[in-house]
């Protein structure tokens, strides 16, 4: 059997079909390539445009000089500016009450609260009314005597200055005098014990608390009731060292001059409650712990009980929000806290919309403000807007200003390049 071999001729004819699938994919790639590129090249080609860098768009605010008036916050309890404890002076037992001897019972100076059993008092008044009598009747005896006696001395043709003290009965002229005085004031002393059988109330005055009630024994000592005065109140307000400055004080030892108001408030159901007073003494002592001040503000007729009364009823023991008005300070500029960067660093910008970074100084400082006596140039403004990367001599964009000679597309183009720049260097 014979067996043919491939001849050459067949050997590359096969070699070239694989080659031509092998290379097959690529031509195509090949040649999607190149058709894109003259696509490409054919297109119209889009107009080339300036990049715009534009200025940071701020918020200003105009500088104005005022008058300010600051208010300085505090809080406290209003408490009794006159608190008694009254003590019973005499011994007995409790006879008789008042319908408003009870606590919260109101009393006019000199009104009865209680009385005490009087008996034994009446008739140590009535002995010491006797004893005034008897006295005064030896004395009147002994005046008698003592005068015949000067009498029988001139008989013996001298003068009463030579005469002995007890020849004519000085001496007993004298104790029957000091028995009268002696006699009057046991006599005064029944009369102020009897008197204090009836307890009355010192001032206007709340009840604030009662400790006997009738049928009660006492003796002296013994407490009775404890009385508050509602002529006014006072409330004992703590002061910051840093706002003391700001605060027309009263000196110590002297009138104030300036008496400052305080508006005094509490909220309770929702209902916002106000009354009117005035900042009356400072206490003039710096409290060790804490390192504060106090004041004593105080509001007339707390409890509304005058005719001329108008506010609502405060109520001894409350706790209110207190603001002071205080000093008057001239030409301040005021600026919002969130203006102020740092410490104190203040951004302005100029007539020609460039960014200026100044250091001010700080008068005062409250939740919302921060005041300065600095001055600024006329024509410059504060910014009020947050920015993330200032550069001093940057140019702002203004709201509001829609049309600015000095924020062209070019400029603000030149401009951003030279801030660059800068921030660079």
């Amino acid at each position: 059997m014979n067996t043919s071999s491939p001849t050459p001729a067949n050997k590359k004819n096969r070699k070239m079909v694989q080659l031509r699938y092998v290379l097959m994919p690529f031509v195509i790639i090949f040649v999607a390539i190149f058709l894109f590129v003259i696509v490409q090249s054919l297109a119209p080609k889009p107009a080339k445009k300036p990049v715009i860098i534009k200025a940071p768009l701020v918020n200003v605010m105009a500088i104005k000089r005022e008058d300010i008036t600051f208010k300085v916050k505090s809080q406290g309890s209003v408490f009794p500016r006159t608190q008694t404890s009254l003590i019973s002076e005499v011994s007995g037992m409790v006879v008789e009450v008042s319908e408003k001897f009870k606590v919260g019972g109101y009393f006019k100076k000199g009104e009865q609260l209680l009385s005490i059993d009087d008996i034994t008092y009446q008739v140590a008044l009535i002995q010491a009314q006797s004893r005034v009598d008897s006295a005064q009747a030896s004395m009147i005896e002994e005046n008698a005597r003592t005068q015949q006696a000067e009498e029988e001395w001139r008989l013996t043709g001298k003068s009463l200055s030579e005469a002995p003290v007890l020849a004519i009965r000085k001496p007993q002229q004298k104790k029957a005098q000091a028995d009268v005085l002696a006699a009057k004031a046991d006599l005064m002393a029944a009369q102020i014990k009897l008197k204090r059988t009836k307890i009355v109330a010192p001032y206007d005055a709340l009840l604030k608390s009662k400790m006997v009630d009738i049928g009660q024994y006492v003796s002296t000592g013994t407490q009775l009731a404890v009385t508050f005065a509602v002529d006014y109140a006072e409330i004992r307000l703590p002061i910051k060292q840093r706002d003391v400055a700001f605060l027309n004080l009263p000196r110590i030892n002297k009138k104030a001059e300036l008496v400052s108001s305080v508006d005094l408030s509490y909220q309770i159901a929702g209902v916002k409650h106000l009354w009117a007073s005035r900042l009356t003494r400072y206490e003039g002592v710096v409290d060790s712990s804490s390192r504060v001040h106090y004041v004593i503000a105080q509001v007339d007729d707390p409890y509304s009980l005058e005719s001329s009364s108008t506010h609502n009823e405060l109520h001894i023991g409350t706790f209110v929000n207190a603001v002071i008005s205080g000093k008057v300070l001239n030409d301040l500029v005021v600026i919002p806290r969130g203006a102020i960067y740092g410490a104190n660093s203040l951004y302005l910008v100029d007539k020609d919309n460039k960014l200026n970074i100044i250091t001010i100084n700080i008068q005062r400082t409250d939740a919302n403000n921060v005041y300065t006596l600095d001055r600024f140039p006329a024509d410059n403004r504060i910014v009020i807007t947050k920015l993330s990367s200032p550069v001093p001599g940057m140019t702002l964009r203004i709201n509001g200003e829609t049309e600015n000679d000095a924020n062209t597309e070019e400029n603000i183009e030149e401009n951003n390049i030279e801030q660059e720049k800068q921030g660079e260097s």
